[in-house]
């Protein structure tokens, strides 16, 4: 019988994997077994505290085994998950929770030099009287719990922006989570002797799905890293034997550059995207380090789209997407842009039916707003954007909220922003100003005020003021001609 929820896939992985390792943090080393005893264990505390089916509880906090077993403790408790991105803000944090409904909260200690909880319990002194705080780090007794989740209850909701700048919460079920890790899990080919090495945030779609959940289902083991430093990264895959290593390009050419990186034993796979990869790099990949490299395309609400095949030539891994994953269909507008169907495309986006509808069209695809090409073989290429959305050190960002919070700073009479190339982080913000008359801000002014309210990865780098911005003939904003003067 298939694992339709998350709860019966951990369960399945006990009993299948035993004492294999499937989470290795530092000195924590977690065999299925225990796994599955400790999420039970949060499991209980979760419902001894309050939290039933169908609730939703958040979690704030970095890549370590505090977050696995907090988030599989949520779904075993037949919750529903809300991961926050640990990037934002604490106001952007608590405007997820609020909308969300979410009635628990997991959230880190001290990360990057921030008590975060007590950062939340300062900006908003109520929120522990409308919602159970609970610390990610959190001993919790030994109980046994049996899950109430069934396939298609709502397993996670995973915020993403739109390009109205207000955030859209894409449902998911267990049945889809799984759905996607086990699409991702069969093209990479993971199995129970891979070490996993996971860079990609928990709290983003592939570092969760892709990864969490990939291990679970093929007794693959999980190594967090918290946060990306290449000395480090070198080091654990030295130490732990690791064989598959996703990540966005710069960190892949970053562990190559590393004067340590000639003593490291041959890595089984590397996964990319996020950005064009050269056919140059592919090629050194496989030459330096990795045995074998793959890129992919998907999107939160449809986390694996397209993705290489293991025998696929460096052209076709530097130059495409790939081919649809398992169950996914994925054809081309008139207009250019891609769309996709499938058994893994979300449920609908959180309380907004109006952009459900807007992204899902009646027949059931997926309007995604990029634009690509399908060549004879099948194999995806992203060649442009409809939506205005560039990617910063691999995290999407979306201009119209940034443009929505410089409309806030005195003396900025209008804005538009874009992304431009940028050698360490694939894109960064670009904002062109135009200030009101006798103001007199500077760069400085502009990127100061975006830091106090937006997470670093959108706040733009680089501030150019001008008399007026390009328009067309009805009024809109050309972003097309700024990015060819920039």
């Amino acid at each position: 019988m298939r694992r339709e929820t998350v709860p019966a896939a951990l369960i399945e992985a006990a009993q299948t994997f035993g004492d294999a390792e499937a989470l290795v943090d530092g000195e924590v080393r977690l065999g299925f077994r225990t796994l599955h005893n400790r999420v039970m264990s949060v499991a209980y505390g979760l419902s001894a505290s309050g939290i039933t089916r169908g609730d939703r509880v958040a979690i704030y906090a970095p890549n370590t085994h505090h977050w696995v077993t907090s988030a599989l403790g949520v779904l075993y408790a037949g919750a529903t998950l809300v991961p926050l991105n640990t990037r934002f803000t604490t106001a952007e944090a608590l405007d997820i929770i609020e909308r969300s409904g979410a009635r628990g909260l997991f959230v880190t200690g001290e990360f990057l030099g921030v008590d975060r909880h007590a950062a939340f319990l300062e900006a908003d002194p109520t929120l522990a009287s409308r919602v159970r705080v609970h610390r990610v780090d959190t001993v919790w007794p030994e109980a046994s719990f049996e899950s109430p989740a069934t396939p298609d209850d709502v397993a996670d909701i995973l915020f993403t922006s739109g390009t109205t700048g207000r955030s859209k919460g894409a449902m998911s079920a267990h049945r889809q989570s799984l759905g996607v890790a086990r699409s991702w899990a069969s093209r990479a080919g993971l199995g129970p002797t891979d070490r996993y090495l996971v860079v990609n945030p928990f709290f983003h779609s592939f570092g969760y799905k892709a990864g969490i959940l990939a291990c679970l289902l093929t007794g693959a083991t999980i190594v967090p890293q918290a946060v990306f430093d290449v000395a480090t990264t070198v080091q654990l895959i030295k130490g732990e034997g690791i064989t598959v290593l996703p990540g966005a390009p710069t960190v892949h050419q970053s562990i190559m550059d590393h004067p340590e990186s000639a003593g490291l034993s041959r890595i089984r796979l590397a996964v990319t995207g996020a950005a064009t990869v050269p056919v140059t790099l592919v090629e050194r990949m496989r030459r330096e380090l990795f045995e074998t490299v793959l890129t992919g395309y998907g999107l939160t609400e449809a986390v694996v789209v397209t993705m290489c095949y293991p025998t696929d030539s460096p052209e076709v891994v530097a130059h495409t997407s790939g081919t649809p994953a398992a169950d996914c269909a994925v054809r081309i507008a008139d207009d250019g842009e891609i769309l996709v169907r499938g058994p893994n495309v979300m449920l609908g986006y959180l309380d907004d039916p109006a952009a459900t509808a807007a992204a899902v069209d009646p027949d059931g695809w997926l309007h995604t707003g990029d634009v690509g090409r399908l060549d004879a073989d099948g194999h995806l290429t992203i060649t442009d954007r409809l939506k205005d959305m560039y990617i910063c050190g691999g995290f999407n960002v979306y201009p119209a909220e940034v443009e929505q919070v410089l409309a806030r700073l005195d003396g900025v009479a209008e804005s538009a922003v874009i992304g431009v190339p940028d050698d360490r982080l694939g894109e960064v913000g670009k904002a062109f100003v135009v200030r009101e008359p006798g103001a007199d801000l500077s760069e400085h002014d502009v990127i100061s005020f975006c830091r106090t309210l937006v997470a670093n990865f959108k706040t733009p780098r680089k501030v150019e003021f001008r008399t007026e911005l390009p328009r067309n003939s009805s009024g809109k904003v050309l972003k097309r001609v700024l990015r060819g003067e920039s």
